[in-house]
This record gives C-alpha cells, structure tokens and sequence, in this order.
C-alpha cells in the first residue's frame, strides 16, 4: 500500500499485539509509510461489532484454536427497492425517485397521490452475507451465529483419518467443516488452510461433499459468485 502510494489512514482490527508486530518490522527497517495506522484491538474470546455503515455490519466470531483467534461474519443490510426504470414517467424529479427507492409514496404539496410505490419498484436485490473461520478446531458454539450465511469459509487442515492430529494441534478435519455447514444450514462452503501433507486436495474435497454437497476447494486466484 505504501508503494501503491496509499494516503488514505489504515485501520487494523486485531486481538492485542498487532501493533508491536508491525510496528517493530517497520522500527527495523527504517520504514516511514505514506499513511497513519490505527490498530483497534479486541478480545478473540467473545463477539464483538467491530463496524456498521449503511451498508453493512461486520462482527467477531470467537474460535477454538491453541491461540485466542477470532473468525469474522459479514452481513450486508436491507437493501432500497429497485426502480423500474421503464416504468418512469417524464414527469418524475429526482426527490419523486429517490422516495420510491426507499419505499414510500409519493405525494403532492396538498396530499394528492402522485406516484404508488408498488406501481414503479421491484423488491430489493437480497442481502449477503459471508462467515470467514480461520483455525479453529470443530467448535459448534459459531454454528448460531453463521446460521443461514450464503458463503461459509472454514479451515479443513486434516481428513478424517487424521482426527486425532487434528484434536492435538486444534485444526478441523474437512468432515468437520462440512458438518459445521451442515448444522449452520449454509448455502455454500469454502474449506481451505490444507496441511501440505496434501499433494492432492481433492479427497479432502470430497470428504467434505460426502457431508455437505456445495463445497467447493478455497484456492488462490479463484472468484466465488453468491447469487443475490
């Protein structure tokens, strides 16, 4: 970012640490960047809404893991009705539109019914939403709080064949990411952080899809479309 040339301030959500990590490597290499960082730190171990705008909220999930580690849960808000752009009339100012997308009638200065919103909207596109599980051992505390996400990520670093590895070092199996999508009753599933034991990922994939069928492998460079 900074030799992007970055001038817009940068804030960093993290459990405590953050800052001495990243402010050390910079102390070190002498680096002045182009922008100010401001690190918010929370506690992995319980929920927190770390950001709400008009468009969206995004709150902690608390994971299981040998380390405090907190997985993240996007959810976009109610979206404004859809203008049906062929059903304007000339007549139609700006004001007239923008009520329409925000669900009202439109009414003249006397009260006169001008435009019904039903007659010139459609519903709203659908609101989104995503659940990123970073390392975390089966935890099924987060399955109420991703209930029903259009877009699960959950690490899967072991087959089942390996369940006692996993326990050990508290990773999940692909089993148990599939199992935590299945209860969650997710729409889609993303498994990913794969020990490099695996030269070949697709038996892990299909460990996952012998439990929860729309699974797909979390691999660098692809795009994944959630229908809205």
């Amino acid at each position: 970012m900074h030799l992007q040339k970055r001038k817009a301030d940068l804030h960093l959500y993290s459990p405590p640490g953050l800052n001495e990590i990243i402010l050390l490597q910079l102390k070190y290499s002498g680096s002045v960047l182009n922008y100010s960082l401001h690190f918010h730190s929370f506690d992995p171990t319980q929920r927190y809404q770390l950001l709400e705008n008009d468009a969206l909220t995004v709150e902690t999930i608390p994971l299981f893991h040998k380390l405090p580690c907190a997985g993240f849960l996007f959810r976009e808000k109610p979206k404004q009705r859809r203008v049906d752009k062929e059903r304007l009339v000339k007549a139609m100012l700006l004001q007239h539109i923008v009520a329409l997308k925000a669900g009202c009638d439109v009414f003249d200065d006397q009260g006169k019914l001008l435009y019904k919103n039903e007659d010139f909207t459609m519903d709203p596109k659908r609101s989104l939403s995503y659940a990123y599980c970073s390392d975390t051992a089966f935890f099924e505390p987060i399955i109420e709080q991703i209930r029903d996400v259009d877009l699960l990520y959950h690490e899967a670093t072991f087959m089942e064949d390996e369940l006692s590895k996993a326990i050990e070092t508290k990773h999940s199996t692909a089993k148990q990411a599939a199992e935590i999508a299945k209860r969650s009753q997710v729409k889609r599933l993303l498994i990913g952080h794969f020990s490099a034991r695996y030269k070949d990922l697709e038996p892990l994939l299909a460990e996952a899809k012998s439990v929860f069928e729309n699974s797909s492998l979390a691999i660098e460079g692809q795009t994944f479309t959630i229908d809205a």
